[in-house]
């Protein structure tokens, strides 16, 4: 695929407008659908005269589907972004933000704090979307993520990086399994609605954490576009160029950990948004410049999130689906597609 020779011409101009627009109108049907449908006039007179509006509505779109839509935003943003990282420093089309076991480590120390210790799961401790969880998530995510960074500053070659992720992910995933088999059935339930991912359980409070920690993950980004586009070519035309092999992946690496690691850590583990946004920012964009990619790919993220999201909670729907198991049906067929459409798939 080509390289834009402007990165800033009329027609992605145009395209990112249009990705704009659709963040702001998925945003507005997202906080619309529900378990309980409002007319739309009075959904805007309580967005922005809120005093004297229904209580209950207020309560509704305040405490529960703005956070909610501000969550699929941000978790869109952060794994499309950390994908296309990983795309690019592995030159490895599938490969997605949880391809150096971030995830596992998440899913690992969740499993240890709800099957291998049971008794501090119990009273008045709400297993989903406490703080609790969320922190043992992200200190697991975190390790994982100081493992990972110690093997790269050893080790020079990025497949041998791809393959000893792989194994850990395999490795903890044998050891989750045993947690299973010997945990009881109501922890056995809770951990396994983690796993299917939910955009719903993060309070204001909570996104007071996660969009910081998203914001310096897509900057830190922002700071490596010039060694991302060097990295496409493969690492030795990257050093020819200047760039500090060593230091550049470890500071890419720490982004893609900061933004997989803090959503796995409050949503649960949310997969094929980070593999399919990328693809398609390329295909709509027709480039591979970073420049352009990084912010298309957020865009793109954001905006499939808020349609998974509206998928999961459609009218009509007696519960909310597990966002993981939407996403999943979005992602595979574009993934799917990519294939078909391309032979030369690597070459994306």
């Amino acid at each position: 695929m080509e390289k834009s020779i402007n990165p800033f011409s009329a027609r992605n101009r145009l395209l990112f407008a249009g990705l704009a627009f659709l963040l702001a109108f998925f945003f507005f049907l997202d906080i619309m659908l529900g378990s309980v449908l409002y007319p739309v006039a009075e959904v805007l007179q309580t967005l922005f005269s809120p005093e004297g509006s229904d209580p209950t509505l207020s309560t509704i779109l305040f405490d529960f589907r703005i956070p909610k839509a501000i969550t699929a935003i941000l978790a869109g943003v952060a794994l499309s972004v950390s994908g296309l990282q990983m795309q690019t420093i592995f030159r490895n089309p599938l490969a997605g933000p949880y391809v150096l076991g971030i995830s596992s480590g998440a899913s690992l120390a969740v499993a240890l704090f709800a099957m291998g210790f049971p008794g501090l799961v119990a009273g008045s401790l709400a297993w989903t979307g406490t703080w609790t969880v969320a922190i043992v998530a992200w200190m697991g995510s975190f390790l994982v993520m100081l493992l990972v960074l110690a093997v790269s500053a050893r080790v020079n070659d990025n497949m041998t990086l791809l393959i000893l992720g792989m194994l850990f992910s395999s490795g903890v995933g044998a050891l989750v399994t045993i947690l299973q088999y010997y945990s009881n059935e109501s922890v056995l339930k809770s951990f396994i609605v983690w796993t299917m991912g939910s955009l719903g359980s993060i309070t204001g409070t909570q996104l007071l954490v996660v969009a910081p920690a998203v914001i310096a993950g897509v900057l830190l980004s922002f700071v490596k576009i010039k060694d991302l586009n060097a990295f496409l070519l493969g690492e030795t035309y990257a050093r020819s160029l200047g760039v500090r092999i060593n230091r550049s992946r470890l500071v890419i690496f720490a982004g893609a950990s900061l933004l997989a690691g803090t959503i796995t850590a409050f949503c649960g583990p949310i997969g094929f948004i980070g593999i399919a946004a990328p693809h398609l920012a390329r295909v709509l964009f027709r480039s591979s410049n970073h420049l352009i990619l990084v912010p298309a790919s957020l865009l793109v993220g954001a905006d499939v999130m808020l349609v998974s999201d509206m998928l999961s909670q459609l009218p009509g729907l007696n519960s909310t689906l597990p966002i993981n198991s939407v996403t999943a049906l979005l992602g595979i067929p574009v993934v799917i597609w990519m294939i078909v459409r391309n032979r030369k798939f690597a070459s994306l």
